[in-house]
C-alpha cells in the first residue's frame, strides 16, 4: 500500500507516471465536477479491483488523489484515457525553445571568437610569409586568396541582401513595413481577445483541432507570428539581444504550446496572457498610422499602454496559479476566480485599497503579489498622476470642426477678446440681416476666460471654438479652412506697436493663403503702409474678394471727411454699422437721432422696369414710391476692354442710364425692404402708394433691344407715349448698329436723346476744333457736336480751367489724378513760429491738434490730409491745414506729407492757449484732436487723457470780436451755375455765417477717442450714462467724438458684400484706388503727374458737401417744408442727391436756445418737417466752371507755394474781401448742364 501510495502520489504530481489503473471516464460527468469526493472515489476503486489483483491494492489505497485530476471529456475527443494533466508539456516546448536557441546563439558566439581568434593568428604568420618570398611569387599566391576573398565577398553579399529585405519587410519606413507591424499587433489583439474568451474555460481541457473554431484561428495567428518572428531574427543586428526581448519572450511562451495543442488534442491556458505585452507598442503603431503627433499624445498612449499591459499581464498569472493551485500541493489549494475579478484583485492592490473580498490563497500568489505590490504601488502612484495631469491639460477646445451640409462656415482668428468677440457677434448676427445660415468658427491659441466662454455657450448654434493658431496647418486642417467661405483676421487696436501687430497678421494670412490659395481672407490693419505687404503676397487678389481694413486710413478719413461736413463721420458710421431701432415717444432729438440710426447699407439688384432711366430718374422713383435711398451704382463700363471690370458710381448724374442687371447701393431700415428694388415692376404696382405692398408680381419681364431701350428713356424724359414721341425715326432705327458702336447706352443723356438723334439723321459725324469748343464752353452748347466726340472726349466738356490745365506744363496733380500734388518741400519751408503764425491771418483753415513724441507710433496723417486735397476740389476750395504738435513727431510724419500744398506746422503743444490763440483757431473750420500716445499706457482710462485735456482747453477759452470782419468762413462751394454774388443765393452750402466765435465752446471739434467710456468727460453739460453706448451718447451724435470701436462693424459688413468697403472707402479717402495704393506701396509716396485727358477726367467725381436752408434757393422748403420736396428739386435742378440732416439740438424746442449743437438725421422721411437752420447732407457733383474765375489766382499761389511758406498758406483781409465773382443769369444757370462720363 505504501508503494501503492508513492506511486499514486507520483502520478498525481507528475501528471505521467502513476499506477497502472485502467479506470475508464463516463461520458455523462458534467465539465464543471473536477474532482470526485472520497466515499465515491473508494466505490470505484474497489469495483476496479476484480479485475486485477496485483494493481488493485496500490490503486485504492490513493485513488482520491488521483480521481482529483480527472479532467471532464466527451467520448468524441481521443483525449489521454487516464485523465492525466500534461501541463508540464506545454511549458517544456516553450523552456526547450528559448533555451535551446538561447543556447545555440551562445555556442555559436562562442565557436566564431575561437575561429576569429585562430584566423587572426594564421593571417599575421601568413603575412610575414608573403613578405619573405618576395615579389616573384607574388602573383603565384595572391590568385587563390583574391578567389576565396570574391567568394566570401559574394557570400557575405548575399546574407546582407537577405538581412536588408528583412529589414525593409518590419520596419515602418515603407509601406508593406507598416502594413506589416500594423498586421501583427490587429492580430497581437485578436489572439488576446481569444484568451479573454478561453479564460472562462478551465485552465486545461481536452479539445478537438478540427471542431474547435477559437483554437483554428489561434492557430492561424501563431502561424504568422512565427513567420514575423523569423523575419525579425533574420534583421536582427545582434541575435542575442534579440532573443532577450519583451517580444521575443511572448513569443516563446504563446506560440510553441499552439503546436502541442493539435498535437496532444488539448489546450491548456497557460501563459497565453502574455499577449498582453503587445499593448506597449501601441503608441509606436498610432504613429505608423499617422495619428500621434504630439509629444503629450505620444507620452499619454504611452503611460497608458504600459500600466494596461502590465495590469492584464499580472491578472493573468493571477489567474492561473489561483486556478491550478500549487503543485507541491498537489494543486489541492485551487479556488475558482474569473479572468475580471483577477483583473479586479489586482486594481485594488495596486490602489492599496484591498477591500479583501477577493485574494490569493495559492502560496504562488501570495508570492507574486508580494513582488507586485512593490512595482505595482509604485506604478500606481507614478503613472496614475501623470495619466490624469496629461488628460487635464488636454486642450478643451482640441477637437475638429465638423461641417453642415447646407451651411457655410467662417474661421475668425487674430485678436479674440471678450470685447472683440462680443462687438463682431453683435454685429454678424444682427436680426436686420436676412437668415444668416453661416456658422462661426473662432481660432484663437489661448483658451477662452469665463466671461468669453459663457458668450460662446450663448450662441452655441452659431459659434464653435477652437483653441490652436493658423501659423500651424495641422489646425488649419482643423477647421476646415479649405472649405470655409472666408477668413476674418482682427486685429489688436489698442496694442502698443501696431507695426508688430501687423506683422502678425500679415504672417497670418501668409499662413492661410500657404495652405489654401484660394480662401478669401479679410484683414484688419492698423497703419495704411503696411497694407503694401499684403500685395507682395502671390495668392492675394482683391478681385476675388480679398480686403484688408485699414483702421488707421478709415479713421482719419471719417475725421477728414468731418472736416468738410461736421458730423458725417457719424452718419457713416451708423450705416455700415447693425443698430436696433429704438422708438421713443417723447419728441426730443434722440427721437429722430434714432429713427436715422436704424438704417443701415444695403446692396440690391434693380428691377428690369428701371432699365434705360437715368440715376437720378431712378433714385427720385426709389425715393419717392419705394423709400427706398439709392446713392450709388455697380456699373459695368460698355467699353469692350473694360467690359469685365466693375467700378462702384456714387451718385453719377443723369447722363448714366440704368443697364439690365444693375446693382445698386441703398439707405434702409433692414434687407427686406430693399427687396422692394428688386419685385418693382411698372405694370403692376405703378398705382400702389403703401410700399409694402410691392412684391414679386408673376409678369415675365422680356429683355428689351437696345433701340426699345432708347426710345423709353427718350420717352420718359420728354413726357410723350412712345407713339407720339418723334425722338426716333425710321433712319435711326436702320443706324442702330452704328449707335450702338459709338454712342453706348450707358452713357447717353436723356436731356439729349432728340439731340443725338436728329444729329445722326440730319448731319454725318464731325468734329470742331479745339478752339470752337473752348468758345463754346463744352460740348452740351453746340447742337450739331458729334455725339461720339462728346462720348469719347468727356474732357473737352468742361470750361475753360481745365483745359488750362491740360496745356500747363506745371504738375499740379499726382500721376493718378485723384489729389493735389506739388513739388517736395523741406519741413523748415512749412514751419511756423508763434509769432508769425499770429502775424498770419488764418481762417477757414483746418487745425490739427497732434499729440506724440519721437518714440510714439505713427499713426499715419497722410491719411488725414489725402480726402482733403482730393482733386474734385478746384484749388482755391482746399482748406490750408495747420499742425499743432511735437517737431520731432512731425519731421517723422513729414515724408509723407510734403507733397500736398496748404500745409503748415506751429512746433508747440494742443495744450498751449498761446499757440491755439496764434493759429486763431477760433476761426477754423474745424479743429481735430488726436493722439500717437494713447496705446501705450495700461490705465484704459488714462488713454485718452491728453485729448480730452485739450478738448476741454479749448472749450474754456474765450475770444473777443475786435476781429469780426475776419469770421469763420464756412459758405464752402455753390451748386452749380450759382453765383454767391447774387443776392437771393447768398450762401447755399456749408455753414451759414455765424457771428465771431467769443468762446470755444463753439469751435467746431472733433477728437478722437479709444475708450469709449471716456466720451462722458467730453461735454459737461450732457446727462449721459457712463454704462450708455458710444453710439447713444451726446458727443458722438453731433459728430464731436469719434472711436475707432465704431470700425469693427465694417468686418461683418465687408463679408457679406465687398462693395460696401469699396464705397466707404471711395466716401472718406477722397478716391484711393487699388491702383493708388499699389503706387504708394512702391515708392511710399504719391508721384506727381502731367495733366492729361484721362487724369483730369478723374476731377469729375461727386463730393460730400452741406447745404444750407436759411438763405437761397431752398429757403422756401427750409421754413415748414418737406424733406421730399426739398430731395426731389435738388436732384433735379442741381442732380444734388441729399442723405441726411444736420439738425440744431434744441430746434424741436418751441422757446429758442442758445445751444448751437447739432446732431445728426440719416435719411429721413419724405414728409419730414425742415426747419431754417437745418443743413443737408448732400452728394454734389464737380463744379468744373468753380475755378475758372479763381484760375490765376490758384495757379499763382499754387506755382509759389515752394518758396513761400507763408503766401500760399494764408487768405488776407483783402483777398478775402475782394473775392472776384462770375454772375450769370438766372435763366443761363437753369440751362446749364454738364455731362460726366464716368463718376466715383
Amino acid at each position: 500500500m505504501a508503494n501503492g501510495g508513492g506511486g499514486g502520489g507520483g502520478s498525481s504530481g507528475g501528471g505521467g507516471g502513476g499506477g497502472g489503473s485502467s479506470l475508464r471516464m463516463s461520458s455523462n460527468i458534467h465539465a464543471n465536477h473536477l474532482s470526485l469526493d472520497a466515499s465515491s472515489s473508494s466505490s470505484s476503486s474497489s469495483s476496479s479491483s476484480s479485475s486485477s489483483s496485483s494493481s488493485s491494492s496500490s490503486s485504492s489505497v490513493h485513488e482520491p488523489k488521483m480521481d482529483a485530476l480527472i479532467i471532464p471529456v466527451t467520448m468524441e475527443v481521443p483525449c489521454d484515457s487516464r485523465g492525466q494533466r500534461m501541463w508540464w508539456a506545454f511549458l517544456a516546448s516553450s523552456m526547450v525553445t528559448f533555451f535551446g536557441g538561447l543556447f545555440i546563439i551562445l555556442l555559436w558566439r562562442t565557436l566564431k571568437y575561437l575561429w576569429t581568434v585562430c584566423c587572426h593568428c594564421g593571417g599575421k604568420t601568413k603575412e610575414a610569409q608573403k613578405i619573405n618570398n618576395g615579389s616573384s611569387q607574388a602573383d603565384g599566391t595572391l590568385k587563390p586568396v583574391d578567389e576565396k576573398e570574391e567568394a566570401v565577398a559574394a557570400e557575405v553579399g548575399w546574407m546582407t541582401s537577405v538581412k536588408d529585405w528583412a529589414g525593409v519587410m518590419i520596419s515602418a519606413q515603407t509601406l508593406t513595413g507598416r502594413v506589416l507591424v500594423v498586421l501583427v499587433f490587429a492580430l497581437s489583439i485578436g489572439a488576446l481577445v481569444i484568451y479573454f474568451i478561453d479564460s472562462s474555460n478551465p485552465i486545461e481541457s481536452c479539445q478537438n483541432f478540427y471542431k474547435d473554431f477559437t483554437l483554428q484561428i489561434d492557430m492561424a495567428f501563431n502561424v504568422f507570428f512565427l513567420l514575423y518572428f523569423g523575419l525579425r531574427f533574420i534583421a536582427a543586428n545582434d541575435k542575442l539581444w534579440f532573443w532577450l526581448e519583451v517580444n521575443s519572450v511572448v513569443d516563446f511562451f504563446t506560440v510553441p504550446p499552439v503546436f502541442v495543442s493539435v498535437y496532444l488534442n488539448r489546450s491548456w491556458l497557460g501563459l497565453r496572457f502574455l499577449r498582453a505585452l503587445r499593448l506597449i507598442q501601441f503608441s509606436e503603431i498610432l504613429q505608423f498610422l499617422n495619428i500621434l503627433k504630439t509629444s503629450n499624445s505620444i507620452k499619454l498612449v504611452n503611460l497608458l499602454s504600459i500600466f494596461i499591459s502590465t495590469w492584464l499581464t499580472a491578472a493573468g498569472f493571477i489567474h492561473l496559479v489561483e486556478n491550478s493551485g500549487d503543485p507541491w500541493e498537489n494543486f489541492q489549494n485551487n479556488q475558482a476566480l474569473t479572468y475580471w475579478e483577477c483583473v479586479y484583485l489586482l486594481m485594488v492592490t495596486m490602489s492599496t485599497v484591498g477591500y479583501g473580498d477577493v485574494y490569493a490563497k495559492t502560496t504562488l500568489g501570495r508570492l507574486f503579489m508580494v513582488f507586485f505590490i512593490l512595482g505595482g504601488l509604485a506604478m500606481f502612484a507614478s503613472y496614475v498622476p501623470e495619466i490624469i495631469e496629461l488628460i487635464g491639460n488636454r486642450k478643451k477646445y482640441g477637437g475638429s470642426y465638423s461641417a453642415v451640409s447646407g451651411r457655410k462656415h467662417i474661421v475668425v482668428c487674430g485678436h479674440i477678446t471678450l470685447e472683440s468677440v462680443s462687438n463682431f457677434l453683435k454685429d454678424f448676427l444682427h436680426k436686420d440681416r436676412d437668415d444668416v445660415n453661416v456658422e462661426i468658427v473662432f481660432l484663437h491659441n489661448i483658451s477662452p476666460n469665463l466671461e468669453l466662454e459663457a458668450l460662446f455657450k450663448r450662441h452655441f448654434t452659431q459659434v464653435e471654438f477652437y483653441q490652436g493658431s493658423v501659423l500651424n496647418p495641422h489646425d488649419l486642417a482643423r477647421v476646415k479652412i479649405e472649405s470655409a467661405d472666408a477668413c476674418l483676421i482682427l486685429a489688436n487696436k489698442y496694442c502698443a506697436d501696431p507695426d508688430a501687430e501687423d506683422a502678425s497678421n500679415i504672417m497670418r494670412v501668409i499662413s492661410i493663403k500657404n495652405y489654401h490659395p484660394k480662401i478669401r481672407i479679410i484683414t484688419q490693419m492698423l497703419q495704411y503702409h503696411n497694407k503694401a505687404h499684403l500685395l507682395n503676397i502671390p495668392s492675394w487678389n482683391w478681385k476675388e474678394g480679398d480686403d484688408a481694413i485699414c483702421l488707421a486710413e478709415l479713421k482719419l478719413g471719417f475725421i477728414a471727411q468731418s472736416c468738410l461736413a461736421q458730423g458725417l463721420s457719424t452718419m457713416l458710421a451708423n450705416l455700415f454699422s447693425m443698430r436696433s431701432f429704438i422708438k421713443i415717444e417723447e419728441d426730443t432729438w434722440q427721437k429722430y437721432y434714432l429713427e436715422g440710426v436704424s438704417n443701415e447699407m444695403y446692396t440690391e439688384y434693380l428691377s428690369s422696369a428701371f432699365v434705360g432711366l437715368s440715376f437720378p430718374t431712378v433714385c427720385e422713383l426709389c425715393f419717392v414710391k419705394l423709400k427706398l435711398l439709392m446713392i450709388a451704382i455697380e456699373y459695368k463700363s460698355a467699353n469692350r476692354e473694360s467690359r469685365s471690370r466693375k467700378r462702384i458710381l456714387i451718385n453719377p448724374g443723369n447722363h448714366l442710364k440704368i443697364q439690365e442687371g444693375t446693382l445698386g447701393f441703398f439707405i434702409a431700415s433692414d434687407a427686406k425692404e430693399v427687396k422692394r428694388a428688386f419685385f418693382y415692376c411698372k405694370a403692376c404696382h405703378d398705382d400702389i402708394t403703401d410700399p409694402k405692398r410691392i412684391k414679386k408680381c408673376g409678369c415675365k419681364r422680356p429683355k428689351m433691344s437696345i433701340y426699345k431701350r432708347m426710345r423709353r428713356a427718350c420717352c420718359f424724359d420728354c413726357g410723350r407715349s412712345e407713339r407720339d414721341c418723334s425722338c426716333m425715326s425710321g433712319r435711326v432705327r436702320g443706324n442702330m448698329d452704328t449707335l450702338e458702336r459709338t454712342f453706348p447706352l450707358s452713357s447717353v443723356s436723356v436731356n439729349d436723346c432728340s439731340t443725338s438723334f436728329r444729329a445722326f439723321e440730319d448731319e454725318p459725324p464731325s468734329t470742331l476744333s479745339p478752339k470752337k469748343k473752348q468758345r463754346n464752353g463744352g460740348m452740351r452748347n453746340s447742337p450739331s457736336s458729334s455725339p461720339k466726340l462728346m462720348r469719347h472726349d468727356p474732357l473737352l466738356i468742361p470750361g475753360n480751367d481745365q483745359i488750362d490745365n491740360m496745356d500747363s506744363n506745371v504738375k499740379k496733380y499726382d500721376s493718378t489724378g485723384m489729389f493735389h500734388w506739388c513739388a517736395p518741400k523741406e519741413i523748415e519751408k512749412v514751419i511756423l513760429t508763434r509769432s508769425e503764425a499770429a502775424m498770419t491771418v488764418l481762417s477757414g483753415h483746418v487745425v490739427v491738434c497732434i499729440f506724440g513724441d519721437v518714440s510714439s507710433a505713427l499713426i499715419g496723417l497722410r491719411n488725414l490730409v489725402m480726402p482733403l486735397r482730393a482733386s474734385n476740389f478746384h484749388y482755391h476750395e482746399l482748406k490750408h491745414i495747420v499742425f499743432v504738435g511735437s517737431i520731432e513727431y512731425l519731421k517723422r510724419e513729414w515724408e509723407t506729407l510734403h507733397n500736398f500744398p496748404k500745409v503748415s506746422i506751429l512746433p508747440g503743444t494742443p495744450l498751449s492757449r498761446a499757440d491755439l490763440r496764434a493759429v486763431n483757431i477760433n476761426l477754423c473750420d474745424m479743429c481735430v484732436i488726436l493722439s500717437a500716445n494713447q496705446n501705450n499706457i495700461d490705465d484704459t482710462s488714462l488713454q485718452d487723457k491728453e485729448c480730452i485735456l485739450a478738448s476741454l482747453n479749448i472749450k474754456s477759452m474765450q475770444f473777443d470780436d475786435s476781429i469780426g470782419v475776419l469770421q469763420a468762413n464756412s459758405q464752402g462751394f455753390t451748386p452749380p451755375g450759382m453765383d454767391r454774388s447774387s443776392p437771393d443765393n447768398s450762401p447755399v452750402h456749408g455753414m451759414l455765417r455765424q457771428p465771431s466765435i467769443t468762446t470755444g465752446v463753439n469751435i467746431p471739434i472733433i477728437t478722437e477717442l479709444v475708450n469709449d467710456t471716456n466720451v462722458q468727460f467730453l461735454d459737461q453739460d450732457d446727462d449721459d450714462d457712463p454704462d450708455t453706448e458710444l453710439y447713444l451718447t451726446q458727443p458722438f451724435a453731433c459728430g464731436t467724438a469719434f472711436a475707432v470701436s465704431v470700425l469693427d462693424s465694417l468686418m461683418s459688413a465687408t463679408y457679406f458684400n465687398d462693395n460696401i468697403l469699396t464705397l466707404i472707402r471711395t466716401l472718406v479717402t477722397g478716391g484711393a484706388t487699388p491702383e493708388l495704393e499699389a503706387l504708394i506701396a512702391e515708392e511710399n509716396a504719391l508721384r506727381g503727374g502731367y495733366s492729361t485727358p484721362q487724369t483730369l477726367a478723374n476731377r469729375d467725381r461727386c463730393r460730400v458737401a452741406q447745404l444750407a436752408l436759411l438763405d437761397g434757393p431752398f429757403a422756401d422748403l427750409g421754413d415748414g417744408g418737406c424733406y421730399g420736396d426739398l430731395f426731389c428739386k435738388a436732384l433735379k435742378t442741381y442732380n444734388m442727391l441729399c442723405f441726411g440732416i444736420y439738425r440744431l439740438r434744441d430746434a424741436h424746442l418751441s422757446t429758442p436756445s442758445q445751444c448751437t449743437k447739432r446732431y445728426v438725421i440719416t435719411n429721413p422721411p419724405y414728409e419730414f418737417e425742415l426747419v431754417p437752420t437745418d443743413l443737408i447732407f448732400c452728394l454734389m457733383q464737380f463744379d468744373h466752371n468753380a475755378g475758372q474765375s479763381r484760375a490765376s489766382l490758384s495757379h499763382s499761389s499754387h506755382s509759389s507755394q515752394s518758396s513761400s511758406k507763408k503766401s500760399s498758406s494764408v487768405h488776407s483781409i483783402p483777398s478775402t474781401a475782394n473775392r472776384p465773382n462770375r454772375p450769370k443769369s438766372r435763366e443761363s444757370r437753369d440751362k446749364q448742364k454738364y455731362v460726366q462720363e464716368e463718376r466715383l
